[in-house]
């Protein structure tokens, strides 16, 4: 936080952490677990091609090398384990909670609702309340029920109708304890993960499904929304968007137009189609993008554990671009750092925080923050090792313990909530 300046964040701001429910529940069965099993030793052989120039491949080798690593298993057990999880939320000062219901707990066959999944979502909803935690409900984070997979997931327009009748079932159990609704986490990561690149399932190259994907997502997210508000009319919508900050790294023609046409592609292709129908913006920010001519050249002067390059301070830039281009109020769905020996993060938490002063300085309508993520998670196809937790976990023993970082971000909100300057 800027020195001899009191903060100007609204007392209403949410301060958060997110996680979704495959990443730390532990035993879920839908189509990425059914992956992980077929996919994990060749993702462990892939893995020193892969990951041997990043940062501490010597601290992750022995992990990434085991094919157990791409397994979730247990993942993190907070699916018995979210008692503990809420009391470190309340240890961390924080009023808000992201979390998703799991698709295939709820309709783990085609039409087939499971009372006890929605019975535990129930109380879980209402133990974060209890606590004074506003919930925050993800609907679908890149897992799908088997028998939604082998319908062609996505790629089939006439298949959204499922999606909905999920979210219908989900809003007509618990919607009336829900006020903020995410419907769709990043849906152009996971439209290219699985469909452009290949890298998760259904491992497809197919730049056809991805564009019909994608678009498909843009309609669900309508049709989703219109469900949402039918049965809680005062909920507030919207999905999670993974922005980066695309900028020119010098004044050159070519370096101008293609960061503004990568931008273009990252955020507004899809942000253009669904913002009209979203009451605010769920943005998730990792990192941004320096362009030299056609190509990304970023500074790297730190590296995030996965080789991200870091630059939270950038955040600021991309809120003003997203708030005078939508206009709508905007949400931090997600915002971390994989790091698992604690060295960045508590600078990373800290720069954020000015960033998102500057932007509120600036006249961005900022609601809240939620950091990704409250523990150390199973990270899709890089499995276990890569560590964004403020929690650490013991993947032996589920031990949780904070790390330093996150007992400086908890210092950070309490001296923010007392030394408002409104």
């Amino acid at each position: 936080m800027q020195k001899n300046k009191k903060p100007t964040f609204p007392k209403s701001f949410f301060w958060g952490a997110a996680v979704s429910a495959h990443q730390v529940e532990g035993g879920n069965y839908n189509q990425w677990s059914v992956w992980e099993l077929e996919n994990a030793k060749v993702l462990a052989t892939q893995a020193p091609h892969r990951y041997n120039s990043l940062p501490k491949w010597d601290e992750i080798e022995v992990e990434a090398k085991n094919p157990d690593n791409y397994i979730s298993g247990q993942a993190s057990d907070h699916y018995n384990r979210h008692d503990e999880d809420f009391a470190l939320l309340e240890e961390l000062n924080m009023n808000a909670f992201r979390f998703s219901i799991e698709w295939s707990r709820i309709e783990p066959e085609e039409g087939a609702w499971n009372a006890a999944a929605i019975d535990y979502y129930k109380k879980y909803i209402k133990n974060l309340k209890s606590r004074g935690i506003e919930p925050i409900a993800t609907m679908l984070h890149f897992t799908l029920p088997v028998w939604f997979a082998k319908k062609g997931g996505f790629t089939k327009r006439s298949n959204v109708e499922y999606f909905v009748r999920f979210v219908e079932k989900v809003m007509s159990e618990m919607g009336a304890h829900l006020r903020y609704i995410i419907t769709i986490n990043e849906p152009s990561v996971y439209a290219n993960e699985s469909y452009l690149e290949g890298n998760w399932p259904p491992n497809a190259t197919s730049k056809l499904d991805f564009w019909l994907v994608l678009n498909n997502l843009a309609y669900a997210h309508k049709k989703s929304r219109q469900v949402i508000k039918q049965i809680q009319r005062r909920a507030r919508v919207s999905v999670a968007h993974n922005s980066s900050y695309v900028y020119a790294g010098d004044d050159a023609w070519l370096s101008r137009k293609f960061a503004a046409l990568m931008q273009w592609f990252k955020d507004d292709y899809f942000l253009q189609k669904v913002a009209r129908h979203c009451d605010f913006l769920g943005i998730n920010y990792y990192f941004s993008d320096r362009v030299y001519g056609y190509r990304v050249h970023n500074p790297e002067k730190e590296l995030s554990d996965l080789g991200w390059d870091v630059s939270p301070e950038n955040l600021e830039f991309a809120l003003i671009r997203l708030w005078n281009k939508y206009k709508l109020p905007i949400m931090i769905t997600e915002n971390g750092i994989a790091d698992r020996d604690d060295e960045l993060r508590q600078e990373w938490i800290l720069k954020t925080i000015n960033a998102m002063q500057n932007a509120i300085n600036k006249d961005v309508k900022l609601l809240g923050y939620l950091h990704w993520s409250l523990i150390d998670n199973f990270e899709w196809a890089y499995g276990k090792w890569p560590r964004f937790g403020l929690a650490s976990v013991d993947y032996n023993t589920f031990k949780r313990e904070l790390r330093p970082s996150a007992k400086g971000f908890a210092k950070a909100i309490k001296y923010i909530r007392e030394n408002k300057s409104e």
